[in-house]
Protein backbone atom coordinates (compact mmCIF):
# COMPACT_ATOMS: atom_id res chain seq x y z
CA UNK A 1 0.00 0.00 0.00
CA UNK A 2 1.09 3.74 -0.88
CA UNK A 3 0.15 6.25 1.47
CA UNK A 4 1.35 9.27 -0.37
CA UNK A 5 0.41 8.78 -4.17
CA UNK A 6 -3.47 9.21 -5.06
CA UNK A 7 -5.13 5.82 -5.41
CA UNK A 8 -6.15 5.22 -9.36
CA UNK A 9 -9.22 3.21 -9.92
CA UNK A 10 -12.72 3.24 -11.73
CA UNK A 11 -15.52 3.74 -9.56
CA UNK A 12 -18.21 0.71 -8.93
CA UNK A 13 -21.57 1.09 -8.83
CA UNK A 14 -23.79 -0.02 -5.58
CA UNK A 15 -26.95 -0.90 -7.71
CA UNK A 16 -28.29 -4.44 -7.71
CA UNK A 17 -26.81 -6.67 -11.12
CA UNK A 18 -23.87 -5.30 -11.43
CA UNK A 19 -21.02 -7.59 -8.85
CA UNK A 20 -19.38 -8.75 -12.76
CA UNK A 21 -18.67 -4.95 -13.01
CA UNK A 22 -17.47 -4.20 -9.67
CA UNK A 23 -15.44 -7.34 -9.78
CA UNK A 24 -13.59 -5.79 -12.69
CA UNK A 25 -13.43 -2.54 -10.85
CA UNK A 26 -11.49 -4.13 -7.99
CA UNK A 27 -8.97 -6.64 -10.00
CA UNK A 28 -8.12 -3.30 -11.85
CA UNK A 29 -7.64 -1.19 -9.16
CA UNK A 30 -5.50 -4.18 -8.13
CA UNK A 31 -3.98 -3.90 -11.22
CA UNK A 32 -3.35 -0.23 -11.29
CA UNK A 33 -1.80 0.55 -7.58
CA UNK A 34 -0.56 -2.93 -6.06
CA UNK A 35 -1.88 -4.34 -2.80
CA UNK A 36 -4.74 -2.16 -1.01
CA UNK A 37 -6.62 -2.69 1.88
CA UNK A 38 -10.32 -3.23 1.88
CA UNK A 39 -11.33 0.39 3.47
CA UNK A 40 -8.49 1.81 0.47
CA UNK A 41 -10.31 -0.45 -2.17
CA UNK A 42 -13.81 1.15 -0.74
CA UNK A 43 -12.77 4.64 -0.83
CA UNK A 44 -11.13 4.21 -4.15
CA UNK A 45 -14.32 2.95 -5.96
CA UNK A 46 -17.08 4.42 -4.24
CA UNK A 47 -18.40 0.84 -3.38
CA UNK A 48 -19.66 0.13 0.60
CA UNK A 49 -17.13 -1.50 2.86
CA UNK A 50 -19.30 -4.63 2.55
CA UNK A 51 -19.70 -4.71 -1.18
CA UNK A 52 -15.85 -4.56 -1.33
CA UNK A 53 -15.36 -6.87 1.44
CA UNK A 54 -18.00 -9.84 -0.43
CA UNK A 55 -16.04 -9.24 -3.34
CA UNK A 56 -12.68 -9.79 -2.28
CA UNK A 57 -13.89 -12.80 -0.52
CA UNK A 58 -15.22 -14.31 -3.75
CA UNK A 59 -11.84 -13.43 -5.47
CA UNK A 60 -9.70 -15.15 -3.00
CA UNK A 61 -12.00 -18.46 -3.19
CA UNK A 62 -11.37 -17.78 -6.92
CA UNK A 63 -7.89 -17.68 -6.42
CA UNK A 64 -7.03 -14.27 -8.11
CA UNK A 65 -6.39 -12.27 -5.06
CA UNK A 66 -5.03 -12.95 -1.76
CA UNK A 67 -3.64 -11.16 1.63
CA UNK A 68 -0.54 -9.95 1.95
CA UNK A 69 1.37 -9.30 5.42
CA UNK A 70 -0.76 -6.50 7.68
CA UNK A 71 0.58 -3.53 8.13
CA UNK A 72 -0.03 -0.32 10.58
CA UNK A 73 -0.23 3.10 9.71
CA UNK A 74 -0.29 5.55 12.44
CA UNK A 75 -1.90 5.44 15.47
CA UNK A 76 -5.06 3.54 13.46
CA UNK A 77 -5.82 -0.05 13.69
CA UNK A 78 -3.59 -2.20 11.54
CA UNK A 79 -4.98 -3.46 7.90
CA UNK A 80 -4.27 -6.36 5.71
CA UNK A 81 -3.80 -5.47 1.93
CA UNK A 82 -4.65 -8.02 -0.64
CA UNK A 83 -3.01 -8.28 -4.18
CA UNK A 84 -3.36 -10.21 -7.64
CA UNK A 85 -2.00 -13.62 -8.06
CA UNK A 86 0.28 -13.73 -10.84
CA UNK A 87 -0.73 -17.23 -11.20
CA UNK A 88 -4.31 -16.53 -11.13
CA UNK A 89 -4.91 -16.36 -14.79
CA UNK A 90 -2.68 -17.06 -17.88
CA UNK A 91 -2.93 -15.74 -21.90
CA UNK A 92 -1.51 -16.60 -25.17
CA UNK A 93 -0.08 -13.95 -27.17
CA UNK A 94 0.99 -14.38 -31.04
CA UNK A 95 2.21 -12.14 -33.57
CA UNK A 96 2.23 -13.00 -36.90
CA UNK A 97 4.48 -10.52 -39.24
CA UNK A 98 5.96 -10.56 -42.55
CA UNK A 99 8.59 -12.72 -41.95
CA UNK A 100 8.22 -13.84 -38.23
CA UNK A 101 5.99 -15.37 -35.78
CA UNK A 102 5.87 -14.95 -31.76
CA UNK A 103 4.04 -16.73 -28.97
CA UNK A 104 4.47 -15.62 -25.56
CA UNK A 105 2.30 -17.01 -22.14
CA UNK A 106 1.79 -14.52 -19.36
CA UNK A 107 0.14 -14.30 -16.26
CA UNK A 108 -2.57 -12.39 -14.41
CA UNK A 109 0.37 -9.15 -13.76
CA UNK A 110 1.69 -9.40 -17.47
CA UNK A 111 4.88 -11.21 -16.20
CA UNK A 112 6.19 -13.25 -19.80
CA UNK A 113 6.68 -16.55 -18.49
CA UNK A 114 7.44 -18.26 -21.98
CA UNK A 115 8.45 -17.17 -25.40
CA UNK A 116 9.51 -18.68 -28.38
CA UNK A 117 9.84 -17.77 -32.35
CA UNK A 118 9.55 -19.53 -35.99
CA UNK A 119 10.33 -17.80 -39.20
CA UNK A 120 7.41 -17.90 -41.84
CA UNK A 121 8.03 -19.67 -44.45
CA UNK A 122 6.84 -18.41 -48.12
CA UNK A 123 3.40 -18.96 -49.29
CA UNK A 124 1.56 -17.49 -46.74
CA UNK A 125 -1.39 -19.43 -44.82
CA UNK A 126 -1.34 -22.19 -46.40
CA UNK A 127 2.47 -23.17 -45.34
CA UNK A 128 2.32 -20.70 -42.37
CA UNK A 129 -0.59 -22.20 -40.29
CA UNK A 130 0.56 -25.16 -39.30
CA UNK A 131 3.93 -23.18 -38.17
CA UNK A 132 1.75 -21.13 -35.74
CA UNK A 133 0.12 -23.40 -34.27
CA UNK A 134 3.25 -26.01 -33.49
CA UNK A 135 4.10 -22.56 -31.67
CA UNK A 136 1.33 -21.80 -30.08
CA UNK A 137 1.24 -25.66 -28.91
CA UNK A 138 5.31 -25.80 -27.86
CA UNK A 139 4.02 -22.54 -25.69
CA UNK A 140 1.17 -24.38 -24.51
CA UNK A 141 3.18 -27.27 -23.36
CA UNK A 142 5.93 -25.60 -21.35
CA UNK A 143 3.30 -23.48 -19.91
CA UNK A 144 1.27 -26.63 -18.52
CA UNK A 145 4.48 -28.17 -17.11
CA UNK A 146 5.67 -25.13 -15.28
CA UNK A 147 2.02 -24.55 -13.85
CA UNK A 148 0.04 -27.36 -12.85
CA UNK A 149 -3.45 -25.65 -13.03
CA UNK A 150 -2.42 -23.43 -16.11
CA UNK A 151 -4.64 -24.80 -18.72
CA UNK A 152 -7.39 -24.32 -16.37
CA UNK A 153 -7.24 -20.79 -16.09
CA UNK A 154 -6.03 -19.96 -19.93
CA UNK A 155 -8.41 -17.15 -20.57
CA UNK A 156 -7.87 -17.12 -24.18
CA UNK A 157 -5.43 -16.42 -27.18
CA UNK A 158 -4.69 -12.70 -28.46
CA UNK A 159 -3.01 -12.54 -31.78
CA UNK A 160 -1.78 -9.56 -33.91
CA UNK A 161 -0.63 -8.49 -37.08
CA UNK A 162 -0.11 -6.00 -39.29
CA UNK A 163 -3.44 -3.83 -40.35
CA UNK A 164 -5.60 -2.68 -42.05
CA UNK A 165 -8.28 -5.17 -42.12
CA UNK A 166 -10.95 -5.62 -44.28
CA UNK A 167 -9.87 -3.53 -47.14
CA UNK A 168 -9.73 -4.45 -51.14
CA UNK A 169 -6.00 -4.91 -52.29
CA UNK A 170 -5.15 -4.39 -56.23
CA UNK A 171 -1.81 -6.16 -55.39
CA UNK A 172 -2.61 -9.42 -54.08
CA UNK A 173 0.97 -10.40 -53.37
CA UNK A 174 1.90 -6.60 -51.70
CA UNK A 175 4.23 -7.31 -49.24
CA UNK A 176 3.34 -4.51 -46.95
CA UNK A 177 -0.33 -5.79 -47.08
CA UNK A 178 -0.62 -9.42 -46.15
CA UNK A 179 -3.43 -9.72 -48.56
CA UNK A 180 -3.56 -13.95 -48.25
CA UNK A 181 -3.10 -13.65 -44.49
CA UNK A 182 -5.59 -10.75 -44.38
CA UNK A 183 -7.93 -12.66 -46.32
CA UNK A 184 -7.54 -16.17 -44.74
CA UNK A 185 -10.47 -16.91 -42.08
CA UNK A 186 -7.23 -16.65 -38.95
CA UNK A 187 -9.38 -16.31 -35.70
CA UNK A 188 -11.77 -19.17 -37.37
CA UNK A 189 -8.94 -21.58 -37.77
CA UNK A 190 -6.61 -20.45 -34.39
CA UNK A 191 -10.02 -21.04 -32.37
CA UNK A 192 -10.63 -24.39 -34.08
CA UNK A 193 -7.05 -25.47 -34.09
CA UNK A 194 -6.36 -24.39 -30.44
CA UNK A 195 -9.85 -24.72 -28.91
CA UNK A 196 -9.35 -20.94 -26.79
CA UNK A 197 -11.40 -17.88 -27.64
CA UNK A 198 -9.55 -16.11 -29.81
CA UNK A 199 -9.36 -12.15 -30.76
CA UNK A 200 -7.31 -9.99 -32.99
CA UNK A 201 -5.85 -6.55 -32.88
CA UNK A 202 -3.21 -4.95 -35.22
CA UNK A 203 0.19 -4.50 -34.19
CA UNK A 204 0.06 -1.32 -33.18
CA UNK A 205 -2.98 -1.65 -30.88
CA UNK A 206 -1.09 -4.48 -29.51
CA UNK A 207 1.70 -2.47 -28.55
CA UNK A 208 -0.18 -0.07 -26.94
CA UNK A 209 -2.29 -2.63 -24.83
CA UNK A 210 0.85 -3.76 -23.56
CA UNK A 211 2.30 -0.30 -22.58
CA UNK A 212 -1.57 0.20 -21.35
CA UNK A 213 -1.08 -3.18 -19.30
CA UNK A 214 2.70 -3.23 -17.73
CA UNK A 215 4.52 0.02 -19.65
CA UNK A 216 4.74 3.74 -19.97
CA UNK A 217 0.63 4.37 -20.70
CA UNK A 218 0.09 2.40 -17.47
CA UNK A 219 -2.73 3.87 -15.46
CA UNK A 220 -2.94 6.95 -17.84
CA UNK A 221 -6.51 7.59 -19.24
CA UNK A 222 -5.76 9.13 -22.34
CA UNK A 223 -2.08 8.05 -24.44
CA UNK A 224 -1.14 7.56 -28.06
CA UNK A 225 1.86 4.59 -28.97
CA UNK A 226 3.52 5.58 -32.18
CA UNK A 227 4.36 2.36 -33.78
CA UNK A 228 7.84 1.45 -35.51
CA UNK A 229 8.33 -1.37 -36.78
CA UNK A 230 8.26 -3.14 -40.13
CA UNK A 231 5.65 -0.48 -40.82
CA UNK A 232 4.12 2.14 -39.00
CA UNK A 233 0.95 2.46 -36.84
CA UNK A 234 -0.78 4.27 -33.77
CA UNK A 235 -2.17 2.57 -30.70
CA UNK A 236 -5.22 4.67 -29.05
CA UNK A 237 -5.81 4.33 -25.48
CA UNK A 238 -8.76 7.05 -25.24
CA UNK A 239 -11.03 7.30 -22.21
CA UNK A 240 -8.79 5.22 -20.57
CA UNK A 241 -9.86 2.30 -22.98
CA UNK A 242 -8.16 0.95 -26.10
CA UNK A 243 -10.15 2.55 -29.37
CA UNK A 244 -9.92 0.30 -32.71
CA UNK A 245 -12.72 2.04 -34.45
CA UNK A 246 -15.62 0.68 -36.79
CA UNK A 247 -13.24 -1.68 -38.41
CA UNK A 248 -10.44 -2.44 -36.26
CA UNK A 249 -8.59 -0.18 -38.56
CA UNK A 250 -7.70 3.10 -35.87
CA UNK A 251 -4.66 4.58 -36.13
CA UNK A 252 -3.33 3.28 -39.24
CA UNK A 253 -1.17 6.35 -39.92
CA UNK A 254 1.22 4.17 -41.65
CA UNK A 255 -0.83 4.85 -44.81
CA UNK A 256 -1.18 8.73 -44.66
CA UNK A 257 0.21 9.83 -47.65
CA UNK A 258 3.23 12.39 -47.97
CA UNK A 259 4.34 14.18 -50.63
CA UNK A 260 7.86 14.89 -51.45
CA UNK A 261 9.58 15.40 -55.09
CA UNK A 262 6.13 16.15 -56.29
CA UNK A 263 5.52 12.14 -55.15
CA UNK A 264 3.34 10.74 -52.78
CA UNK A 265 4.40 7.81 -50.64
CA UNK A 266 3.04 6.49 -47.68
CA UNK A 267 4.56 7.28 -44.38
CA UNK A 268 5.56 3.81 -43.29
CA UNK A 269 7.41 3.08 -47.23
CA UNK A 270 9.56 6.08 -45.75
CA UNK A 271 10.23 6.05 -41.56
CA UNK A 272 9.24 2.14 -40.76
CA UNK A 273 12.12 -0.20 -40.25
CA UNK A 274 11.30 -1.99 -43.62
CA UNK A 275 11.93 1.21 -45.10
CA UNK A 276 15.58 1.36 -42.72
CA UNK A 277 16.61 -2.33 -44.04
CA UNK A 278 15.93 -1.57 -47.60
CA UNK A 279 18.52 1.43 -47.19
CA UNK A 280 20.62 -0.28 -45.42
CA UNK A 281 19.94 -3.29 -48.17
CA UNK A 282 20.22 -6.29 -45.40
CA UNK A 283 17.66 -9.27 -45.57
CA UNK A 284 14.70 -8.52 -42.92
CA UNK A 285 15.07 -12.64 -42.03
CA UNK A 286 19.01 -12.33 -41.03
CA UNK A 287 19.63 -13.49 -38.13
CA UNK A 288 20.26 -11.54 -35.01
CA UNK A 289 18.82 -8.54 -37.27
CA UNK A 290 17.40 -6.56 -34.00
CA UNK A 291 20.93 -6.75 -32.14
CA UNK A 292 23.11 -5.50 -35.93
CA UNK A 293 20.60 -2.69 -36.10
CA UNK A 294 21.05 -2.33 -32.32
CA UNK A 295 24.93 -2.46 -32.26
CA UNK A 296 24.97 0.22 -35.36
CA UNK A 297 22.89 2.55 -33.76
CA UNK A 298 24.96 2.95 -30.70
CA UNK A 299 27.95 3.21 -33.07
CA UNK A 300 26.42 6.02 -35.04
CA UNK A 301 26.84 4.30 -38.27
CA UNK A 302 26.58 6.60 -40.91
CA UNK A 303 23.98 5.26 -43.02
CA UNK A 304 21.95 4.61 -39.85
CA UNK A 305 22.30 8.13 -38.67
CA UNK A 306 21.43 9.20 -42.57
CA UNK A 307 18.37 7.33 -41.95
CA UNK A 308 17.41 9.34 -39.21
CA UNK A 309 17.61 12.02 -40.08
CA UNK A 310 15.27 11.54 -43.06
CA UNK A 311 13.20 9.51 -40.78
CA UNK A 312 12.55 11.84 -37.94
CA UNK A 313 11.32 14.36 -40.10
CA UNK A 314 8.13 12.38 -40.81
CA UNK A 315 7.86 11.27 -37.33
CA UNK A 316 8.05 14.46 -36.18
CA UNK A 317 5.48 15.29 -38.27
CA UNK A 318 2.56 12.11 -37.22
CA UNK A 319 3.56 13.44 -33.65
CA UNK A 320 1.96 17.29 -34.10
CA UNK A 321 -0.57 15.63 -36.06
CA UNK A 322 -1.45 12.98 -33.12
CA UNK A 323 -1.38 15.18 -30.92
CA UNK A 324 -3.80 17.74 -33.00
CA UNK A 325 -6.14 15.39 -33.21
CA UNK A 326 -6.08 13.30 -30.37
CA UNK A 327 -4.83 15.40 -27.24
CA UNK A 328 -3.31 12.90 -25.46
CA UNK A 329 -1.28 12.84 -22.19
CA UNK A 330 1.64 11.41 -23.76
CA UNK A 331 2.84 10.29 -27.12
CA UNK A 332 4.74 6.93 -26.28
CA UNK A 333 6.98 5.47 -29.27
CA UNK A 334 7.28 1.76 -29.23
CA UNK A 335 7.52 -1.60 -31.33
CA UNK A 336 10.01 -3.34 -32.45
CA UNK A 337 12.75 -0.45 -33.37
CA UNK A 338 16.37 -1.03 -31.40
CA UNK A 339 16.93 0.85 -28.25
CA UNK A 340 20.00 2.26 -29.36
CA UNK A 341 18.00 3.30 -32.39
CA UNK A 342 14.09 4.70 -31.24
CA UNK A 343 16.95 6.49 -28.72
CA UNK A 344 18.53 8.22 -31.55
CA UNK A 345 15.37 8.88 -33.41
CA UNK A 346 13.27 10.49 -30.39
CA UNK A 347 16.54 12.83 -30.07
CA UNK A 348 16.60 13.49 -34.20
CA UNK A 349 12.74 14.33 -33.53
CA UNK A 350 13.42 17.24 -30.97
CA UNK A 351 12.38 19.89 -30.92
CA UNK A 352 8.46 18.88 -31.34
CA UNK A 353 6.83 20.92 -33.77
CA UNK A 354 4.18 23.38 -32.20
CA UNK A 355 0.96 22.19 -31.34
CA UNK A 356 -1.76 22.14 -29.29
CA UNK A 357 0.27 19.51 -26.66
CA UNK A 358 2.91 21.96 -26.60
CA UNK A 359 1.92 24.07 -23.02
CA UNK A 360 3.39 24.75 -19.53
CA UNK A 361 2.52 22.94 -16.49
CA UNK A 362 3.01 19.11 -18.54
CA UNK A 363 3.89 16.12 -15.71
CA UNK A 364 4.55 14.12 -18.69
CA UNK A 365 7.39 14.68 -21.62
CA UNK A 366 4.98 15.21 -25.21
CA UNK A 367 6.99 12.22 -26.31
CA UNK A 368 8.67 9.49 -24.31
CA UNK A 369 9.99 6.12 -25.39
CA UNK A 370 7.96 2.98 -24.66
CA UNK A 371 9.02 -0.70 -24.93
CA UNK A 372 11.35 -1.13 -27.92
CA UNK A 373 11.61 -5.04 -28.06
CA UNK A 374 10.63 -7.40 -31.05
CA UNK A 375 8.26 -9.36 -28.34
CA UNK A 376 6.34 -6.15 -27.54
CA UNK A 377 3.31 -6.87 -30.17
CA UNK A 378 3.71 -10.42 -28.81
CA UNK A 379 2.99 -9.21 -25.19
CA UNK A 380 0.31 -6.86 -25.91
CA UNK A 381 -1.49 -9.92 -28.10
CA UNK A 382 -1.40 -11.50 -24.50
CA UNK A 383 -2.21 -8.69 -22.66
CA UNK A 384 -5.81 -8.51 -24.74
CA UNK A 385 -7.35 -11.61 -23.49
CA UNK A 386 -6.14 -10.51 -20.08
CA UNK A 387 -7.78 -7.06 -20.05
CA UNK A 388 -11.32 -8.56 -22.12
CA UNK A 389 -11.77 -11.01 -19.32
CA UNK A 390 -10.88 -8.54 -15.75
CA UNK A 391 -11.17 -5.21 -17.08
CA UNK A 392 -13.84 -2.83 -16.06
CA UNK A 393 -15.80 -2.59 -19.16
CA UNK A 394 -19.86 -0.98 -19.53
CA UNK A 395 -20.88 -4.27 -21.08
CA UNK A 396 -20.09 -6.36 -17.76
CA UNK A 397 -23.42 -4.55 -16.04
CA UNK A 398 -25.28 -4.97 -18.62
CA UNK A 399 -24.48 -8.70 -18.45
CA UNK A 400 -24.95 -9.03 -15.20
Amino acid sequence: MNDIRPIRATSGTNHEGTSAHNRRVIIDALRLNGALSRADLARATRLTKQTVSNIMEELENDGLVTSRETVRRGRGQPSTPYGLVPEGAFAIGLQIDRHITRAIAVDLVGNVLIRKEANLPAGGPATGTPVVLKLIEDVRAELRQRVAQAEKRLVGLGAAMPGPFGIEQEDADNPWMMGAWQRFPLLETLSAGTGLNVTLQNDAAACATAERMVGAAHGLDHAVCLYVGYGIGAGLILGGELYSGAHGNAGEIGMALLTAGGQQTQLEHRASLASLYDHLDVDPMAPDLYSLINDRAAADDPDILAWIERAAIDLRWSVQLIETVFDPQTVILCGGAPVALATRLIAAMQPLLPSNADRPGRSLPRLQLGMTDPWAVARGAAAEPIGHAFDPRFSAILKS
